[in-house]
């Protein structure tokens, strides 16, 4: 049995709050979760052991798409909890790997504080509003617990690569850039960073998936997606392998930071509830009888408190 409580709802139901004409790149994923989950790659085993390091740890991952890493922090044992604002990529993670799962994101963590070993964060943190999220990541690490980001990057050191990343993802910049509001925070220490090396195999049809589960691409008009897939298929056909397919190299760029508690802002302490007066009761009534009845006589059935519980606003998620 995992460590996990049930999951509870998140309050304010952020997702009502999305624009659903207009939603955030962050947020485009949902109507290509499918192409998203073909064409994506996984990450090496090599990265997975870096990142989390030895033994069994309670892991919250923020940004978990369609579970491919989730999957493999699952099968090495890891007790994981993966969240994402998309409730189409969560069904397709729901799918894949037998995990609690939850709605929510980085900015809004419904989980007690000091309640995980590691946050990991996949091909998500430069999405995040980096200063709530940090102060958020902090707040439900245990001491000494570590924050992990990565990404799986186009090695660009090969023209063509370069050429398929200039079609599909011009805008991205370096990762080293995207994990500097890590480096800066005060909520963590030292960022130590390593990178390994791999090669995904694409046809025709997994490539194009692969353009379109971009969100440079996914948010574009339907005219100008057409004219970048059938450019990303003249590059297939150009520099492809026939049946044999397409390998495109890939540099996973990996990231860790230890929490620094210290820096937080001091958590409220809990209401202190102080014990209410005995009700007068009397003289010469049996005890327990409520206050005014007459001496001798029996003390009433108690009445159960029908009204409904204080609404707490979020319900979090308890971990024990």
């Amino acid at each position: 049995m995992d460590g996990w409580g049930t999951a509870g709802r998140l309050s304010g139901n952020f997702e009502r709050t999305m624009s659903e004409q207009n939603p955030p790149p962050e947020r485009s994923f949902g109507p290509v979760a499918d192409a998203y989950d073909r064409a994506r790659p996984s990450y090496p085993d090599e990265a997975v052991a870096w990142m989390t390091g030895p033994g069994r740890s309670v892991i919250l991952e923020l940004g978990a798409g369609t579970g491919k890493l989730t999957e493999l922090l699952h099968e090495n044992g890891h007790d994981v909890l993966a969240s994402d604002p998309s409730p189409e990529m969560l069904m397709r993670l729901a799918a894949r790997v037998p995990v609690k799962h939850v709605l929510a994101t980085a900015e809004h963590i419904p989980l007690r504080s000091r309640s995980v070993d590691l946050v990991v964060c996949a091909q998500s943190f430069h999405w995040f509003d980096h200063d709530r999220a940090l102060a958020e990541i902090a707040r439900v690490l245990r001491p000494g617990g570590v924050l992990a980001l990565v990404w799986n990057t186009y090695d660009v050191s090969i023209p063509w690569v370069r050429r398929l990343k200039n079609l599909i993802a011009p805008n991205v910049g370096t990762h080293d850039e995207a994990a500097t509001p890590l480096m800066e925070t005060p909520y963590f220490g030292f960022v130590d960073k390593k990178q390994f090396r791999f090669w995904r195999v694409h046809t025709a049809a997994s490539l194009a998936d692969l353009a379109r589960s971009v969100s440079h691409v996914a948010t574009m008009s339907e005219y100008a997606r057409t004219d970048v897939l059938a450019k990303v298929d003249a590059l297939y056909a150009e520099y492809g392998r026939g049946h044999d397919g397409m390998q495109l190299p890939y540099v996973t760029r990996c990231y860790r930071a230890v929490v620094r508690h210290n820096e937080l802002t001091p958590e409220p302490p809990p209401p202190v509830r102080r014990p209410r007066p005995a009700p007068a009761v009397a003289p010469g009534a049996e005890p327990g009888a409520e206050p005014g009845a007459e001496p001798g006589r029996a003390p009433r059935s108690p009445v159960t408190d029908r009204r409904p519980p204080e609404d707490p606003g979020t319900q979090l998620i308890d971990f024990r």
